[in-house]
């Protein structure tokens, strides 16, 4: 039995950047010998194994053979006589084949630490086209590994745009679309994730919604970057600086998906996207699983972020009402996850990136002043039933009046 390091935490520790799971690879061994020696099997379509002391995973050295559509279409090989190349010929790119022996020293058949170097993403065979997962995962790598300036090899690119034209990522699950978005949310430059997928054609597979924005125009005078879809990738760069928050990520993404439904008669202007949005958003959370705390706060940014870009226009009974909907009483830290959504769709402007945005302390300050009012205070005053809310909307609005007429 022949044990090795694998996969993303070989990568990760020649890019001298954290890992946190650790892969291993066993070769020379059989599920009856793991097992034997207290691993305890998880592998559903082929032997990977939870270490009893550690729980990472390894997995016996296999190969695959395309058999049917999608990711799953594969039957997997696995025996002792598995070589170390044979299992690395599997994987996607050259630089997730590297392996690493105890002793540290490396195995690299395709080349995967000169391309690391290179800082390019190359495939690693032409069995890379058999897995239509693998545009996706390309897709995020390049999100994941955009600060360190990596690129995808032409070749590579060609591949992925031949898998989307053949069709294949109709057969991925809603979950695997989501896990793969919902990681490169997780990255420093998410907004590479969408580039890339729309760079190959399958952001129009994928997620339809955010493709159609591409090539809708908005108001010079507020966008100078004019195409939505520009927009969109803006600001979901901005989001990500802002804040390392998946759901605020999210909601920076879809927060304009109405725009792309507006009539051409009505452009560049798009008066109604903060309601025509509203049903999209929903399709589309409920089409790929979305969690329901990004769903929830991406129909709040998507309704009320002109609101709140307009904060300095709005009368005080509409501050108060725009508060009540954003339950902002019962839910403060989502109040702020809006504000930090509309400050990145503020900042996710050609040149504007910098461009200072006073409604956010102005809504807060707005916020501060009117949850200070006392509901038990007017209780004390014998107000009962409903004259108790209208009592406390009374008393909020002049406490928003009050911090108006201050500014």
């Amino acid at each position: 039995m022949e044990i090795y390091l694998v996969g993303g935490a070989v990568r990760d520790q020649l890019l001298g950047i954290p890992s946190y799971d650790k892969d291993w690879m066993v070769i020379g061994s059989s599920p009856q010998e793991m097992l034997s020696q207290g691993f305890r099997a998880v592998g559903q379509d082929f032997p990977v194994f939870l270490h009893p002391k550690t729980q990472e995973e390894y997995a016996l050295a296999r190969t695959e053979r395309k058999s049917g559509q999608g990711y799953t279409g594969f039957e997997c090989h696995y025996a002792p006589d598995v070589t170390l190349e044979d299992d690395l010929a599997r994987r996607d790119l050259t630089i997730n084949a590297i392996a690493q022996s105890p002793d540290g020293t490396l195995h690299d058949p395709y080349n995967g630490e000169k391309d690391l170097q290179d800082r390019i993403l190359r495939h690693v065979s032409p069995a890379f086209s058999e897995d239509p997962l693998r545009v996706l995962r390309v897709a995020r790598f390049a999100a994941k590994l955009h600060p360190f300036s990596f690129t995808i090899a032409p070749e590579t690119m060609q591949l992925m745009k031949q898998i989307v034209d053949s069709g294949e990522l109709k057969y991925l699950t809603a979950e695997r679309v989501w896990q793969e978005w919902q990681k490169s949310l997780n990255t420093d430059s998410p907004q590479v994730f969408l580039e890339i997928l729309k760079q190959c054609g399958a952001l129009a597979v994928i997620l339809p919604e955010i493709d159609s924005l591409f090539g809708v125009p908005q108001p010079e005078r507020w966008h100078p970057e004019i195409d939505t879809g520009i927009h969109t990738l803006m600001v979901a760069k901005q989001a990500a600086q802002l804040s390392s928050d998946i759901a605020v990520r999210f909601a920076a993404q879809v927060h304009d998906l109405g725009k792309a439904i507006t009539p051409k008669s009505e452009w560049p202007s798009h008066k109604m996207h903060c309601h025509t949005g509203l049903k999209l958003i929903k399709q589309l959370c409920q089409r790929l699983t979305v969690p329901n705390e990004c769903r929830d706060l991406a129909l709040l940014v998507c309704q009320h972020h002109s609101n709140i870009h307009r904060t300095m226009e709005l009368k005080a009974s509409t501050v108060l009402k725009l508060l009540n909907q954003l339950d902002a009483w019962r839910k403060p830290q989502r109040f702020e996850q809006v504000l930090l959504c509309c400050l990145a769709d503020h900042q996710g402007r050609l040149g504007l990136e910098s461009q200072p945005y006073p409604q956010k302390k102005r809504m807060l300050d707005y916020y501060h002043s009117a949850v200070s009012i006392d509901v038990q205070a007017i209780i004390s005053q014998g107000i009962t039933g409903k004259a108790i809310r209208e009592e406390l909307d009374k008393q909020r609005t002049a406490a928003i009046q009050a911090m108006k007429l201050l500014k």
